[in-house]
C-alpha cells in the first residue's frame, strides 16, 4: 500500500507508524523547509516536496492529511476526486458548506474518507463503549468528556496568540473533536444543539465548556483547552452516566488513566448491594510487544485505514460523523459570539 503524508509535524510521527504497520510511505509534503529536511533523513527514498498538488499524480493508494487544522477539506476533496483514499485528522471541515461538499465528494468517489480521530480508539474509550453497547449502564443520560492541556500562561499565549499558527486562527471552541468524536461513538448519537461557555470569563480564549444535546435525548458536557491540574499534558477523560450504572475513566497518572471505574447501583441487583470495579484494558500487541497506551488509538486508526484500502472494510469513522463532530466546534464558536445562545446543528445522519 503506497501512501503519502501531508503536514510533517504530527505527520512525520504518523509516517513512522505507517511504515511500522507495513505501509510504504512514498511521498511527503510540508511548507516548512526544516520539516522537509527532517523527512529526508527519516524517510529515505520518499519524494519530499513543498507543494501538496505534486502528490495527486504520484500513484498513491492513500494519503494521510496532517496539515494545518483548518485546511483539510479542500485537500481531502481533491484526493477523493482522483480516487485516492483519505485519512484526515483533527478537523474534517470548518463550516457547513465545506462539510457538505466533503460529504458529497466522499460519497461519489470510488475511494473512501476516514477520520483519523485516535481518541475514539484509546483504551478507556473502548472499554466504556463496550459497557454501553452491552447494556450495562442502561440508557445514557449524561456523558462528559475532557481534552485538556496544563501549560504555563506564557506557553499558552505563544500558542494561541500567534497569527501565523492555526491555533491563532481558530476559535477557542473549534478544537473539539477529541471530545465530541468519542461522545458520538459511545452513544451512537448525533449532535442536535450546542451551547458554549468560556471556562473563565476573565480569560475567555483559553478554555471552553460546551453543552451538547444529542439526538438520543442525552446531554453531553465537554471541556477542552488549557486548564490546570490534570496528571498529564494531553489529558483525556470520559464519564458516562446511565439509568443503571456509571462508567468513567480513572483520574490518575500514567497507564491507570486508561482504566475504567464501573459503579452499578444496588437497586439493579438481586442482592441489593451496589458493586464497584476497576477494569483494566487488555494490551494492544504489535510484533510481539505491547503498544504504549497513548499510541493505541493511533495504531488502531492506521490499521483500520489499511484494512479499508486493501480489504474494502468500512472506515472506522466515516465522513458524516467526522463532519458532525467538527461542526460542533463551528456551532460552539457561534454560540460564544452570541452570549452562549444555543445553536441548532445541521443533521448529517444518512437518510
Amino acid at each position: 500500500m503506497r501512501v503519502g503524508v501531508i503536514g510533517l509535524k504530527m505527520g512525520l510521527h504518523l509516517a513512522g507508524w505507517c511504515r511500522r504497520l507495513g505501509m510504504e510511505v512514498v511521498a511527503v509534503c510540508d511548507r516548512d523547509a526544516a520539516r522537509r529536511e527532517a523527512a529526508r533523513e527519516e524517510l529515505p527514498g520518499a519524494m519530499v516536496t513543498e507543494r501538496w498538488e505534486e502528490l495527486l499524480d504520484h500513484g498513491l493508494d492513500g494519503v494521510v492529511l496532517a496539515n494545518d487544522f483548518d485546511e483539510h477539506a479542500p485537500l481531502a476533496i481533491a484526493f477523493l476526486e482522483r480516487g485516492v483514499h483519505v485519512l484526515s485528522e483533527c478537523a474534517a471541515c470548518v463550516d457547513e458548506d465545506e462539510g457538505r461538499r466533503l460529504i458529497a465528494a466522499a460519497e461519489r468517489s470510488a475511494a473512501t474518507y476516514s477520520f483519523a480521530e485516535n481518541y475514539v480508539h484509546h483504551p478507556h474509550v473502548r472499554l466504556i463503549r463496550q459497557a454501553v453497547e452491552a447494556g450495562e449502564l442502561g440508557r445514557v443520560s449524561v456523558i462528559e468528556a475532557d481534552y485538556l492541556h496544563g501549560m504555563s500562561p506564557e506557553t499558552v499565549a505563544a500558542l494561541i496568540g500567534d497569527p501565523g499558527s492555526w491555533r491563532g486562527r481558530i476559535s477557542a471552541a473549534a478544537y473539539c473533536t477529541h471530545t465530541l468524536s468519542p461522545v458520538l461513538a459511545v452513544t451512537s448519537a448525533w449532535p442536535v444543539e450546542v451551547s458554549a461557555f468560556p471556562a473563565d470569563g476573565a480569560d475567555p480564549d483559553k478554555a471552553v465548556v460546551m453543552a451538547v444535546r444529542l439526538s438520543t435525548g442525552a446531554l453531553a458536557v465537554t471541556r477542552h483547552g488549557f486548564l490546570q491540574g490534570e496528571p498529564d499534558s494531553h489529558w483525556s477523560w470520559l464519564s458516562v452516566r446511565g439509568t443503571r450504572a456509571l462508567a468513567e475513566s480513572v483520574r490518575a497518572p500514567g497507564e491507570r488513566a486508561y482504566s475504567v471505574r464501573v459503579r452499578t447501583e444496588g437497586w439493579t441487583r438481586p442482592d441489593g448491594a451496589g458493586r464497584e470495579e476497576e477494569r483494566v484494558p487488555p494490551p494492544l500487541v504489535l510484533d510481539g510487544r505491547p503498544v504504549e497506551r497513548q499510541a493505541e488509538g493511533t495504531v488502531r486508526i492506521l490499521q483500520g485505514f489499511r484494512a479499508t484500502v486493501e480489504h474494502g472494510r468500512p472506515p472506522l469513522i466515516p465522513v458524516r460523523p467526522a463532519v458532525a463532530a467538527s461542526l460542533v466546534g463551528t456551532a460552539g464558536a457561534e454560540s460564544l459570539k452570541n452570549g452562549s445562545r444555543p445553536v441548532r446543528m445541521p443533521l448529517f445522519a444518512p437518510e
